[in-house]
C-alpha cells in the first residue's frame, strides 16, 4: 500500500486488488508531494483585557440598585491579564516540538497563535513559516487536531475518512482518487483492523478512545499536510495508546513534517520520541532546547532530582514551582518560578533568539531535513506537485451537497428509525385507533378529539426531536466550517432535504394505521387530503424547532421554549377554548395546530351543511343539543379553506426563513430572522382579519336557517342560500 512520503513501489497494489498511484499522477503528486516548512515564533505575547469584577454597568440591575443617581459611579477600567509573555523557539522538518506545562500554563493559546487561528488585539510578535509570515498557501498545508474528538458517532471510521476526503479533496482527483488517499491515511494510522466499526461516543459504543484520536488526526492528514498541530492528544489515554499514537507521529515526522503538539504529562519512553521540548510556566518559557539536554540543564543551575524519575513529570513539577532535593519534604516556593525563568532568559534565550533571527536554516537542521527527504523518498515541491495540491478551491457546490445529504442520510438513519422512536408511533396510532373504533360521523365531539389530538402528537413530536439538532452538530459544523470542508448553502440545503424522507415515514404510517382504523371518511381522496395536511404540518413543526434550536444553541433553553410555544399553539388551537378575549384572538393566527385542526375539519366535514341537516339542528327542539353545538362551534363560520392551506403554506415557507439562519446563526444576525418573520405574520394577520369581517358581514349562518321547518320547500331555500 502507497504511504504518504513513504518508499514503498507505487507499482503495488492496495489491499482491494485495485491499481495503485501508478495510473493517477495527480494521485501521487497529493500522496508523495513534501513541501518542508519550518516554524519559527519570536518574542510571542498575548495579553486579555478582562473588565474589573467590582465595577458594575450603568445600565445593569446592581448599578441601578447600588446608585440610581448614578453620582458615585465611575468609569470602570478593565484588568489585563498576560496569558504568553516572550514564547521565542523554533522547530524544522522532521522534527517534534512538544509543549510541556501545568494546566492554565498557556499550551493551547500557544498552539492557537502559532497556527494562524488566534485573532485578537492583544497578541503580539512573529511567526515566520520558511522565514515570511502566515499565508494562505502555508496554512492550506498546515493541520489543526483539536483536543477533543468532534465526530459524527454513527459513521464508521473508513465512512468517516472517505465522506472527509471526499469533501476536502480539490476536484482535480476523481472520486476513486480521494477514496485510495483516505485508504491510504487509514492505513498509515494503523486503523484497518477498525475501518468498519463506529466512531462512537460517551453513550454509543465505538472504536476505543487511542482510535478516535487518530482518526481526528486521519481528518488532517487526508490533505497530507506539511506543518501538524495537534492539542493534547494523549488526553484521556493509557500510556500504550498515548505511545503508539506518538509513534505514528514521529514516523510522520521522519517523512520531512513538522509537528508542534502540547503535552500535559507524558510518559517517560513518549518523551524520548520528542526532538524538542518548550516548557511554560504561568506563560513564560523556562526551557527550550533538545529534549534530551533538558536534565543536564536544569542539573547545572541547580535543580536536579535526587532519585531517577521521568523528566516529563520533573519538569511539570518544576513548572508548578514545586522542586523536592535530597529526599525532604515537598516545597512550594513562589520565588522558585522566578529563578527558572531568570535563569533561561540569562541561560538559553539569547541563544535561542540568536538562532530564530538568523535567516538562514541552521546547517544541521536543513542536511537533516534533506537527508529524511532523500531516505524516505520524498520528491522535491516543484511547481507541478504544489499546483496539484492547492489548485482550486474544494469540490463544487452541488458536489458538497450531494456529499453532505448522503453523510446526512447515514448517520441520521440510527436517529430517525431507531426501536424506541417507531415503537412510539405505532402504539400511538394502534391506541388512536382502539379508542375511536369505527367512530360515528355523527359523534362529532368524539371526531373532534380525535383530529385535534393527531394535530397536537404531530406537532409536538417533530418539533420536540428536532431542537436539539444543530445545538449538538454546532461543535462538528464549527469545526467542519474552520477548515474549509463546505459552504453553509449546500449544508442547510442537505440537512433540509434529507430530513424531508426521514422524518415524513412515520407520520405517513402513523396515518394509514390510524385513519382506517377510526373510520374517518372512507374516501381516498378525503384520506389523501388529510396525509398531505399532516405531512406539511410535520414539517412545519420540524423547522419551528430547528429555528427555535439555532437561534437559542443551548439544548435545554431551547427545549423549554418549544414546551411553552407548543402549550400556546395548543390553547389556541381552537378546540379547548372557543371565546377567546378580543385582546388575544390574534394569537390563534400564529398556531400553526389552529391551521391544521381546521384544515382536518373541513376534510371530514366540509362547511357542515350536511351534518347539520343529518343532526335535525334545523328542528327547533334539536337545536340546542350537544352536537347540533359543536356544528355552530366548530364547524359553522371557520376560515374558507383556500386562506387556511395559504397559511399553512406561508408557515412552510417560513422553515425555510427560520433554517437560512438556523445553520448561519453563528455569522448572520438574528434580527434579520425576527424581521422576515414579522413581516410574514404581518401580512398574514391582515389576509386573516379581511376573511374573517368579510365572512361576519356575507356568510349565511346554520343557526338562521333553526326556526325554519323542516319542509321540502324550506330546503330548497336552504340550498339556493349554499
Amino acid at each position: 500500500m502507497p504511504m504518504v512520503g513513504g518508499k514503498e513501489s507505487s507499482n503495488e497494489r492496495s489491499p482491494n486488488g485495485s491499481a495503485t498511484t501508478k495510473n493517477f499522477p495527480d494521485l501521487e503528486s497529493v500522496m508523495f508531494s513534501c513541501y518542508p516548512i519550518t516554524l519559527k515564533f519570536i518574542d510571542v505575547c498575548y495579553r486579555l483585557k478582562l473588565e474589573s469584577k467590582n465595577s458594575s454597568s450603568p445600565c445593569s440591575i446592581k448599578g441601578i440598585l447600588s446608585d440610581p443617581t448614578g453620582t458615585s459611579r465611575t468609569k470602570s477600567t478593565p484588568e489585563e491579564r498576560t496569558i504568553l509573555n516572550g514564547i521565542t523557539g523554533m522547530v524544522s522538518p522532521g522534527e517534534i516540538l512538544a509543549i510541556l506545562g501545568p494546566s492554565g500554563s498557556g499550551k493551547s493559546t500557544l498552539l492557537n497563535a502559532l497556527a494562524g487561528r488566534l485573532h485578537a488585539p492583544g497578541l503580539t510578535g512573529t511567526v515566520l513559516d520558511n522565514g515570511l509570515k502566515l499565508n494562505k498557501a502555508v496554512q492550506r498545508r498546515t493541520g489543526f487536531v483539536t483536543q477533543d474528538d468532534v465526530l459524527y458517532p454513527h459513521l464508521t471510521v473508513r465512512e468517516t475518512l472517505v465522506f472527509c476526503a471526499l469533501l476536502r479533496l480539490p476536484d482535480s482527483l476523481s472520486k476513486n482518487e480521494k477514496i485510495r488517499v483516505a485508504e491510504s491515511v487509514i492505513t498509515e494510522l494503523g486503523l484497518g483492523k477498525c475501518e468498519n466499526r463506529i466512531i462512537g461516543n460517551s453513550f454509543i459504543r465505538g472504536v476505543s478512545g487511542g482510535e478516535r484520536k487518530r482518526v481526528s488526526i486521519g481528518h488532517e492528514m487526508l490533505l497530507n499536510p506539511s506543518l501538524l498541530f495537534l492539542d493534547e492528544p494523549t488526553s484521556g489515554l493509557d500510556s500504550t495508546a498515548a505511545y503508539r499514537l506518538v509513534s505514528a507521529l514521529e514516523s510522520l515526522a521522519q517523512k520531512g513534517k513538522t509537528i508542534v503538539t502540547s503535552m500535559h504529562q507524558p510518559a517517560s519512553r513518549v518523551y524520548q520520541m520528542f526532538n524538542s521540548v518548550l516548557v511554560l510556566s504561568e506563560g513564560r518559557c523556562i526551557y527550550y532546547g533538545k529534549g534530551s539536554d533538558a536534565m543536564n540543564y536544569f542539573g547545572s543551575i541547580g535543580f536536579s532530582p535526587s532519585f531517577p524519575v521521568n523528566p516529563a513529570d520533573f519538569l511539570v513539577d518544576l513548572a508548578n514551582g514545586v522542586f523536592q532535593p535530597d529526599g525532604t519534604s515537598e516545597t512550594d516556593k513562589p520565588n522558585l518560578k522566578q529563578t527558572l525563568i531568570s535563569s533561561y532568559n540569562n541561560l538559553l534565550a539569547p541563544k535561542v533568539k540568536a538562532a530564530c533571527m538568523d535567516t538562514i536554516p541552521i546547517m544541521t537542521n536543513g542536511s537533516k531535513t534533506k537527508l529524511a527527504m532523500e531516505s524516505h523518498g520524498s520528491k522535491s515541491p516543484n511547481k507541478e506537485s504544489q499546483r496539484s495540491i492547492n489548485s482550486g478551491s474544494n469540490s463544487s457546490w452541488f458536489n458538497q451537497f450531494t456529499i453532505l445529504l448522503l453523510r446526512s442520510l447515514k448517520e441520521r438513519r440510527h436517529e430517525s428509525f431507531n426501536s424506541l422512536r417507531v415503537f412510539q408511533v405505532i402504539v400511538a396510532a394502534l391506541l388512536a385507533g382502539a379508542m375511536w373504533w369505527h367512530s360515528d360521523i355523527r359523534n362529532i365531539q368524539d371526531r373532534l378529539g380525535l383530529l385535534f389530538f393527531i394535530a397536537i402528537f404531530w406537532g409536538v413530536f417533530p418539533a420536540f426531536n428536532s431542537v436539539f439538532t444543530f445545538p449538538q452538530e454546532r461543535a462538528v459544523f464549527i469545526k467542519e466550517r474552520s477548515s474549509g470542508m463546505y459552504t453553509l448553502s449546500p449544508y442547510f440545503m442537505a440537512r433540509a432535504i434529507g430530513d424531508i424522507p426521514m422524518e415524513l415515514i412515520l407520520p405517513t404510517v402513523f396515518t394509514t394505521i390510524a385513519y382506517w382504523m377510526t373510520g374517518l371518511k372512507p374516501e381516498l381522496g378525503a384520506f389523501l387530503s388529510t396525509m398531505g395536511v399532516l405531512l406539511g404540518y410535520v414539517l412545519v413543526a420540524q423547522g419551528l424547532g430547528l429555528a427555535l434550536g439555532a437561534i437559542i444553541m443551548d439544548a435545554k433553553q431551547a427545549s423549554t421554549v418549544v414546551t411553552v410555544t407548543m402549550l400556546v399553539f395548543v390553547l389556541t388551537g381552537g378546540f379547548y377554548v372557543h371565546k377567546v378575549p378580543a385582546c388575544m384572538a390574534w394569537i390563534k393566527y400564529t398556531s400553526i395546530t389552529f391551521y391544521c385542526y381546521r384544515l382536518f375539519i373541513y376534510i371530514q366535514y366540509g362547511e357542515g351543511h350536511s351534518i347539520w341537516f343529518l343532526l335535525g339542528c334545523s328542528q327547533g327542539s334539536n337545536r340546542y343539543s350537544l352536537s347540533c353545538k359543536f356544528v355552530e362551534k366548530d364547524l359553522e363560520g371557520q376560515i374558507h379553506p383556500i386562506m387556511l392551506e395559504s397559511a399553512l403554506s406561508r408557515l412552510l415557507e417560513g422553515r425555510d426563513i427560520f433554517g437560512e439562519p438556523v445553520s448561519d446563526s453563528l455569522s448572520s444576525s438574528i434580527a434579520e430572522v425576527y424581521a422576515k418573520l414579522w413581516s410574514q405574520l404581518q401580512l398574514l394577520l391582515k389576509r386573516m382579519l379581511m376573511v374573517t369581517r368579510a365572512g361576519s358581514t356575507n356568510k349565511f349562518s346554520l343557526s338562521q336557517a333553526a326556526p325554519m321547518n323542516n319542509k321540502s320547500g324550506d330546503v330548497e331555500k336552504l340550498k339556493e342560500l349554499y
